[in-house]
């Protein structure tokens, strides 16, 4: 299992930002609060395509030293998000 961030390209209130999504869910939720991310930080559909959380480069920094990996092709970030959100949707489903 792992956490994967990808570049942070997208610039919003004087800060660049990506994205950082996971294997799974739960490790997901679980390396977000490592970095000190509020649950109610986490960004999940409708609101967005995807679950994942935003950071800023400097928590995109501290991610990666704790070990998550970054992914900077941009179709092999896709996938990996593609892949959480079948784990989001099927969550829905069985709920």
């Amino acid at each position: 299992m792992a956490t994967y961030v990808d570049r942070a390209a997208w610039f919003w209130r004087g800060k660049y930002w990506c994205h950082l999504t996971a294997d799974s869910l739960q490790e997901l939720h679980e390396f977000a609060a490592e970095l000190g991310l509020k649950r109610g930080w986490f960004q999940e559909p409708p609101k967005t395509p995807y679950p994942h959380y935003d950071l800023t480069e400097g928590k995109r920094e501290h991610a990666l030293k704790l070990g998550s990996v970054e992914l900077l092709d941009r179709k092999v970030f896709l996938e990996k998000i593609r892949e959480l959100r079948e784990e989001w949707d099927n969550e829905r489903i069985e709920g």
